[in-house]
């Protein structure tokens, strides 16, 4: 078993930025794909960014393209999502995910491809 811990989260206003973390409780970190989603009240999950495990792939969704950028220290166990130019639409609640299986990198944007969740860390962007 695998567990996942986000923090970071937190209310900023337009324009300001903020860094997510997510820390796995085992060493093997190493050999997981994660992705960061968010979901919104009302609205379905969504991945905004993933990373392969060597962090040598990424995706990102359309609508945090060249504002968020995902990244993850493997010694530290901890994956993190820079997020720059917060809009009032990137309020959700975010969580971090991760897959134990070999995955494509297209596949990772997928909730269904993985198979550990983090509780999930709020953030709020005011206008």
């Amino acid at each position: 078993q695998v567990q996942l811990v986000e923090s970071g989260g937190g209310l900023v206003q337009a324009g300001g930025s903020l860094r997510l973390s997510c820390a796995a409780s085992r060493r093997t970190f190493t050999s997981y794909a994660m992705g960061w989603f968010r979901q919104a009240p009302g609205k379905e999950r969504e991945c905004v960014a993933a990373i392969t495990w060597s962090g040598g792939y990424t995706y990102y969704a359309d609508s945090v393209k060249g504002r968020f950028t995902i990244s993850r220290d493997n010694a530290k166990n901890t994956m993190y999502l820079q997020m720059n130019s917060l809009k009032p639409e990137d309020t959700a609640v975010y969580y971090c995910a991760a897959t134990v299986t070999r995955k494509l990198i297209h596949q990772l944007q997928l909730r269904t491809e993985y198979d550990y969740w983090g509780q999930g860390t709020q953030v709020t962007v005011s206008s």
